[in-house]
């Protein structure tokens, strides 16, 4: 009797998921030791830590964006189009929402997809902490779709500025300082300075006003305070204002309303104060989770509820010590990528899984042309090793080649890096559309 040859199914196209589902199409479905299915809301992925860079225009992810079908094709999985929205574990099943076009019509019904073992991999959003105003009056980067409507309104303000004669002033202001805030500060100064060669010499950076708004004490409180000095000193350099210990409670038509009823006045509102896992995972009634609705998991990345179920990502609640949690970085998603990799082929090979181990190669934050600060080797140096300007633009630009290399290999991966130092000839320096 033939044996049945097992379905993995990976829910989320993020940097974990598409890296786990690469490697186990080479390993697995090329052999046809199991099906392998990738399951994504969006066609294309962009890597998040890049998401800044599309708001702002320094970066076009409908050419930078890695096709789904098309990567699936080529390395050995399936991918199927659809919303997660239910699980039922006594079944292995999982539904998907049905699925609309533009118009309104009905694409796909609701479906429901069989698993022997499940990855859920579908990363983080914005916490907007039930703040009044946000969701209707800010934008969020949580998605190249999100960050793409944060640039067309950029856009169409950088030319209403220019179109006034150069009178008018733009103010944009960000709430939550961490490494998506601290970043997007810079780069949108970066592309104001761009204007003037692209015809909209009127609006220059002296124009733009950018309000940096931390509700704690410091920025990047997550990382060593000698990045945050530095990534302090950097902003103030380019003129942004930041505003430590400033607590949000509202937002209007008009801007923020701090704690102390004071408006900050605003044109356009960004959102990037903290993380948590989707709320739909909390609605599946599944799961043990913490605060930030992250899903609890054993050392080894599985469910405490159910062992055919992995996690990682953003949305992987793994245990560190008694009060401290694997971070939501891009380098704890690939760590985790490459250990339910090993332990679901330990799985079909009939062998015990391992645990995983967090390793924190450092933290580093990119501020656009002007800067990029960091520190190394985290766990080995504890965050000593600190690094600033072209040694560290280098090390952040070989994380995202890292990344590039999990999912296209190394050939490809150098071959991508030629294609784009032609088209930076032939292409603008940002994208004006």
């Amino acid at each position: 009797m033939t044996a049945t040859i097992p379905n993995i199914v990976i829910v989320g196209g993020g940097a974990g998921g598409l890296e786990l589902a690469t490697q186990l199409g080479h390993k697995l479905g090329r052999k046809k030791r199991a099906n392998i299915l990738l399951i994504d809301k969006n066609r294309s992925h962009i890597w998040k830590p890049l998401l800044h860079e599309v708001a702002t225009g320094s970066l076009d992810a409908n050419l930078d964006g890695v096709v789904y079908s098309a990567h699936a094709a080529k390395h050995g999985y399936q991918f199927q189009l659809g919303c997660f929205c239910g699980l039922e574990t006594n079944t292995k099943t999982l539904t998907l929402e049905a699925q609309t076009d533009d118009a309104g019509q009905l694409m796909l019904p609701e479906r429901q997809v069989s698993y022997d073992q499940l990855v859920i991999a579908v990363g983080s959003v914005s916490n907007d902490f039930n703040t009044e105003g946000v969701q209707e009056h800010c934008f969020f980067l949580d998605s190249h779709k999100q960050a793409e409507r944060f640039h067309n309104s950029l856009l169409n303000n950088f030319t209403q500025v220019h179109q006034s004669g150069g009178d008018g002033a733009l103010n944009i202001s960000i709430v939550g300082a961490g490494a998506t805030g601290v970043e997007l500060s810079a780069e949108l100064y970066h592309v104001a300075d761009l204007l003037k060669v692209y015809g909209l010499s009127n609006m220059t950076a002296s124009q733009l006003t950018i309000n940096l708004l931390e509700a704690g004490p410091t920025i990047l409180p997550a990382l060593p305070s000698r990045i945050s000095v530095a990534a302090r000193s950097e902003l103030n350099k380019l003129g942004v204002n930041v505003c430590e210990n400033t607590r949000i409670k509202q937002a209007t038509a008009d801007g923020f309303i701090n704690a102390e009823d004071e408006l900050i006045k605003s044109d356009l509102m960004v959102w990037a104060a903290g993380v948590k896992a989707p709320d739909f995972i909390k609605n599946l009634d599944v799961f043990e989770l913490n605060r930030a609705n992250q899903i609890l998991v054993k050392p080894n990345l599985v469910s405490t509820v159910d062992d055919n179920i992995f996690v990682i990502g953003d949305c992987c609640a793994c245990r560190l010590g008694e009060d401290k949690w694997v971070p939501p970085r891009a380098q704890s998603a690939h760590q985790m990528a490459e250990s339910v990799e090993k332990n679901i082929i330990r799985q079909l090979d009939g062998q015990a899984l391992q645990d995983y181990q967090y390793v924190d190669y450092g933290s580093l934050v990119n501020l656009a042309r002007f800067s990029t600060v960091g520190s190394l080797m985290g766990n080995l140096s504890k965050n000593s090793m600190f690094i600033e300007g072209r040694i560290a633009k280098l090390v952040y630009i070989m994380l995202y080649r890292m990344h590039q290399r999990a999912i296209h290999g190394t050939l490809r991966t150098i071959g991508l890096w030629f294609a784009e130092k032609v088209m930076r000839i032939v292409r603008p320096r940002m994208k004006l559309h």
